[in-house]
């Protein structure tokens, strides 16, 4: 086995686990706490990548572009909850479903029809645009790294924020009885907002730190919404910790898998039979994964406290 493709290869899968998190941790949180079933969750994570190229092009820096990016979404999300959500709390799930199904549709029109169909490309500055050794004689790009190191970093800040701070205790309050919070006397409408623009600005996050290593365009949420769903079902609806842990074991079975199971399966089948069933397979994987969760503990890996009990 090469060890060094290997190391490689678990690094990767570490860094879109991060992205997966970073989409999963908002998600999660407004399925758990506002029971929203959310599929334009995606279309945030597009439209953080779009500010964040417009941004940067108009101040010639990646780093002002993010910045400004993640505020926008924030903002553009409340919006969102504002005017078209808001309203669907109380409709079953196959209402929400039907409603924000139509935001993925309005808002790849939006933007077909603001920044044209050609995609963007979101430059990277120079000290980012380079590799760094994580260990002696093994590089590893540079921006990847910072990836790892800014998911990790806002992993914990988002834990000590919802385990810590006031607005947490509500948040995970609201995720076990929302009912009885609103009773309290808790503006319920008010923490609704505030969750759903947390959880644009994590899609944001995510679609920005995505942009320069894949193409922004049209529609680009969509497929990742797909493992983002998964990973909120292995790891539990309403929890940070699940989330996080699930995404990160997603990334590495995802990432590793298509590495490594061509060779596996030379073994067994034609190199090219091998070829095109490895990526299959690994995406299978995934979702084997999904049922054996739900099949022995249907409320996920880590369910908040009080869930599934």
């Amino acid at each position: 086995m090469n060890w060094l493709l290997l190391l490689e290869q678990v690094l990767n899968g570490f860094q879109l686990g991060i992205l997966l998190f970073l989409l999963a941790a908002g998600l999660t949180l407004v399925f758990g706490i506002m029971d929203l079933v959310n599929l334009a969750h995606g279309s945030l994570y597009m439209m953080g990548a779009y500010f964040c190229a417009t941004f940067t092009g108009w101040t010639d820096s990646f780093l002002l572009g993010a910045l400004l990016a993640i505020p926008a979404t924030f903002i553009l999300g409340i919006l969102v909850e504002v005017i078209a959500l808001r309203n669907l709390y109380a409709r079953d799930h196959l209402d929400q479903v039907l409603a924000t199904f139509g935001l993925i549709l309005f808002f790849n029109e939006f933007v077909r029809l603001v920044w044209g169909p050609i995609g963007l490309d979101i430059p990277l500055p120079a000290f980012l645009n380079s590799t760094v050794e994580v260990i002696p004689g093994v590089p590893y790009p540079t921006y990847r790294v910072a990836i790892i190191l800014i998911g990790f970093f806002v992993a914990g800040l988002l834990y000590a924020i919802v385990s810590k701070t006031r607005m947490g205790m509500l948040i995970r309050a609201g995720a076990s009885n929302r009912e009885m919070i609103g009773a309290l006397g808790i503006n319920i409408k008010l923490l609704f907002t505030l969750v759903f623009g947390l959880g644009a600005a994590l899609a944001a996050l995510a679609g920005l730190m995505a942009g320069p290593i894949l193409s922004v365009e049209i529609g680009m949420g969509d497929g990742i919404l797909i493992l983002t769903l998964v990973v909120i079902v292995i790891g539990g609806i309403g929890s940070i910790k699940g989330a996080f842990i699930a995404a990160i074991i997603v990334g590495l079975i995802d990432t590793v898998g298509r590495s490594f199971l061509p060779e596996i399966l030379k073994l067994m089948v034609a190199e090219d039979s091998a070829a095109t069933a490895a990526p299959a397979i690994s995406s299978m994987l995934i979702y084997i994964l999904m049922a054996l969760v739900l099949a022995v503990r249907p409320q996920g890996l880590f369910p908040p406290k009080g869930v599934g009990r």
